[in-house]
């Protein structure tokens, strides 16, 4: 039975694969400018600048696509919350810390592009989005703090792959040829990310097996969104669920069921006693899950239903 390895232990284990990774992640990812995805020529100033200040018509956003731009925003924005995290957790030393410096700067591309369209477009008004990037930096994200290399890792393997997910049914849901190929080319480096992480995810579970799946199902358990503490995330997400933008069903069939079925949880015959019972209550927690998306969906099919009935009434 493999022995429970400590931090020090598993960043040098790891280092090979994470320079693999990075060497792999480098070959594949291609180079993109954020003003590439911006139409400027839609842009004026406003009233400081002898313009004029933002107005809910100029906005060619519905309230489901602005509350997912904001959402997805604010997150992007939220980026030095991630980089302390990561960066404690990794190291700043060799090909640790050459990719915590990379994964900053691609992900920093994100926040630029995303602020950049609304501002110029006038999707959202510009005033309440700087409050609320404010107040959402001020209070900053980290769900791992104090529990080591294996928790980061495995967050952060469903979390981009959420925030790819997120990205570009956002892209569609603007009905903006624009914001959707914004959005796609955002979620192409997401996917990039996660890769990166679910392969060293991979490699964790293959040096120990039993410690590695007790983080990853601690992270299942407590998942949150990075965007959860930010101001009106409450009805944000329900505004988003309820467009099929991200919600249960995304999360279990999109997210957590695919990499799982990559790492092959259910077919490993490496795992201890330990983690032959936490497979176990993975298990239990996924039919759980299940169950949730459903009644989910079922509450979802009504209301919608409910709403097209009033709205053929009053026609």
């Amino acid at each position: 039975m493999a022995r429970e390895m400590t931090q020090l232990e598993l960043l040098h284990e790891l280092q090979p694969v994470v320079e693999d990774n990075l060497n792999r992640h480098l070959s594949m990812t291609k180079d993109w400018h954020p003003h590439d995805y911006v139409p400027w020529d839609e842009g004026r100033n406003f009233a400081a600048m002898g313009g004029e200040d933002w107005d809910p018509e100029q906005s060619r956003l519905d309230d489901t696509a602005k509350a997912a731009m904001i959402t997805n925003l604010l997150t992007e924005d939220n980026l030095p919350s991630y980089h302390r995290e990561i960066a404690e957790n990794f190291s700043l030393d060799g090909p640790w810390g050459t990719w915590v410096g990379r994964w900053t700067a691609e992900e920093n591309r994100h926040g630029i592009v995303m602020r950049d369209y609304l501002v110029v477009t006038r999707g959202v008004d510009p005033v309440a989005l700087e409050q609320a990037r404010m107040e959402h930096m001020t209070t900053g994200f980290n769900p791992n703090a104090d529990k080591g290399l294996l928790h980061s890792v495995s967050y952060v393997t469903f979390q981009e792959l959420a925030t790819r997910v997120s990205h570009r049914n956002t892209g569609k849901a603007c009905g903006d040829p624009i914001a959707d190929r914004m959005l796609q080319r955002v979620a192409a480096d997401e996917n990039l990310h996660m890769i990166f992480y679910r392969n060293l995810c991979a490699a964790a579970l293959d040096a120990s097996p039993d410690q590695t799946l007790r983080a990853i199902l601690d992270i299942l358990k407590v998942f949150q969104m990075p965007g959860a503490g930010m101001p009106n995330f409450r009805r944000n997400a329900m505004l988003i669920a309820k467009a099929g933008i991200y919600d249960v069903r995304n999360h279990l069939d999109e997210v957590i069921r695919p990499v799982l079925r990559q790492w092959k949880i259910f077919e490993r015959t490496d795992f201890g006693a330990e983690g032959e019972n936490l497979r176990e209550e993975l298990d239990a927690f996924l039919t759980d899950l299940e169950g949730k998306a459903v009644k989910f969906e079922e509450q979802r099919d009504r209301m919608l239903a409910r709403e097209a009935a009033r709205r053929e009434a009053a026609s």
